[in-house]
């Protein structure tokens, strides 16, 4: 069954790109597409390219809160299961109360509630520092406005460590998990090859910095420590700051286009493409995704190649899948998981009155 949000989109756009960017021969809201979805010409930087995407329709996102949002302002609370209790919302006349099991911290178990009146986007991906680990979110999901405490679906991001660090959560602002590691949570749905995936980017990042940042990692098993060395940090801002910087001049010049996305590529190798509703909601992620690419890029040691146009929107156009696998919560949100001939696509549908849109389509090469 052919995904609605990525159904075939025809070729055909010319521009020219002069300085930063210098859009030609097109016309504002207009995307000459059967789907409405087009890849437009790249921004390169190092071994690292992503093309823009644009839509000629958006969604109005605004009711949507972001989990960063929501840390920063106390309204979305993470903690270890067995922590739960105080969590707990009392309930309204006349409701009875509900079972809330309680029980040690686990691997992969957290508890989030969310205290703010507007539903919450979780985006797989997303790193919580703090409690007994470090952990990664492993699925795109909603989570209601003033919710009960709900199991997050995490997995560790952190072997070796399970001494608490910080009783409370928060999130890792500079970048998601990159995107072997989110394939791994995402796709495998396997711990221990998450944590193998880990373990590759510490070995790779320390290979890339010099020798005393090296030692450095070398005493963390944290992802997120690692990311936050200095010398690492300098790695990928070297590749990241020019891309976010270029892409942002894009987005505002392309506005009125509704620049929604990226399809992503390493070395000149198509790896990944990530799609919002709205541009408002790609702004919110930007920073925190185009780390991760930065990062998957500074530890990946292949062939050099470079992509195109016609390749990324063929990426893009491919969503034919032998099965689906769809999970519901009626009336919230709808996961549909694709799978096709060497990709996986992830869709995140909200079912909120008067939505009925994706939130989040992530797509990557198997």
């Amino acid at each position: 069954m052919m995904s609605k949000f990525l159904a075939p989109v025809l070729a055909g756009m010319t521009m020219a790109a002069v300085g930063l960017f210098t859009w030609g021969g097109v016309e504002a809201g207009e995307v000459p597409s059967a789907s409405g979805y087009k890849v437009l010409a790249p921004i390169r930087q190092g071994n690292l390219t992503v093309f823009p995407v644009v839509a000629a329709n958006a969604h109005d996102t605004r009711e949507f809160l972001t989990l960063d949002e929501g840390l920063r302002s106390g309204e979305v609370v993470v903690t270890e299961s067995g922590n739960i209790s105080p969590l707990v919302r009392p309930r309204h006349p006349g409701q009875s109360e509900r079972p809330i099991r309680e029980g040690g911290a686990q691997v992969n178990q957290l508890v989030l509630v969310n205290n703010s009146k507007r539903p919450l986007i979780l985006l797989a991906g997303e790193i919580v520092t703090g409690g007994k680990q470090d952990r990664v979110i492993g699925k795109d999901r909603l989570v209601p406005a003033e919710s009960d405490p709900i199991d997050l679906g995490v997995f560790c991001v952190e072997p070796g460590r399970w001494t608490g660090s910080s009783a409370k959560f928060g999130s890792f602002y500079s970048a998601m998990a990159q995107p072997a590691v989110r394939a791994r949570a995402m796709a495998d749905k396997d711990q221990s090859k998450v944590w193998s995936e880990v373990r590759k980017s510490q070995t790779a990042m320390a290979e890339a910095v010099p020798a005393p940042a090296a030692r450095e990692l070398g005493n963390t098993s944290s992802y997120a420590g690692v990311m936050q060395n200095q010398e690492v940090q300098h790695k990928v801002d070297s590749v990241a700051a020019p891309i976010e910087r270029n892409y942002q001049s894009v987005i505002t010049q392309l506005r009125d286009r509704n620049a929604i996305g990226v399809v992503v590529a390493v070395n000149g190798e198509i790896i990944w493409a990530d799609l919002f509703a709205s541009t408002s909601l790609l702004e919110k992620y930007w920073p925190k995704l185009v780390r991760s690419y930065a990062a998957e890029a500074v530890v990946t040691r292949t062939k050099n190649g470079e992509s195109s146009v016609k390749s990324a929107q063929e990426f893009l156009d491919n969503m034919e899948g032998r099965r689906q696998m769809v999970e519901s919560e009626p009336g919230l949100y709808r996961h549909t998981e694709i799978t096709g001939d060497g990709f996986k696509a992830f869709e995140l549908t909200s079912l909120l009155p008067k939505t009925g849109f994706d939130l989040h389509v992530a797509k990557m090469a198997e």
